[in-house]
């Protein structure tokens, strides 16, 4: 198998592993709801080990969707802790291009995790680039290079910058908006 075809049979497995897995832990999340502070971490953790037992990843696979579910949902928690704003302000385009699953399941984990807020916005600020070839949820990035737009209605990998082929992006909010 060619390189070209590993990446694109990974990056199908991968984007499909990212909805499966978020709709893992958002199930998870409901079980757990009556909780004062469901553990995202751990729920997320045993969705990932549950996919590996199952054979539906390779550990290394399943440690990178996680990776990207949890930037994605400490992205969006950071911003409802920094702007006060309602997560559809975080994904920043029209809601309806978003399948209703998606956004429900999304909603309720980024919405679960406000006990985690504080803890969580220093670590997204650290890890606020996102890198062209990984995995992302739906909403909106800008290139850090020339700050042109990269929309996704559902999880997908993320391309290099159509416009200059830029490989870092930011999750476009209020801030990135009043600079650019």
């Amino acid at each position: 198998m060619s390189n070209q075809e590993e990446k694109g049979t990974t990056t199908d497995k991968l984007v499909d592993a990212y909805e499966r897995m978020l709709k893992h832990t958002h199930e998870a999340i409901d079980k757990t709801q009556a909780e004062t502070a469901p553990r995202f971490r751990e729920i997320l953790e045993k969705a990932r080990d549950n996919m590996v037992e199952l054979g539906e990843l390779t550990r290394e696979e399943a440690h990178k969707v996680s990776d990207y579910i949890q930037r994605d949902v400490e992205d969006a928690a950071s911003y409802i802790a920094e702007t006060g704003q309602d997560i559809r302000d975080w994904w920043r385009f029209d809601l309806q291009l978003i399948e209703q699953r998606m956004m429900d399941m999304f909603s309720k984990v980024a919405d679960q995790t406000s006990l985690q807020l504080a803890q969580w916005a220093e670590t997204a600020r650290q890890m606020s680039l996102y890198q062209a070839g990984e995995v992302t949820g739906p909403g909106t990035l800008v290139c850090d290079r020339c700050g042109a737009e990269t929309h996704f209605v559902k999880a997908g990998r993320i391309p290099a910058c159509a416009d200059c082929g830029g490989t870092a992006f930011r999750r476009r909010n209020s801030e990135s908006e009043t600079k650019g």
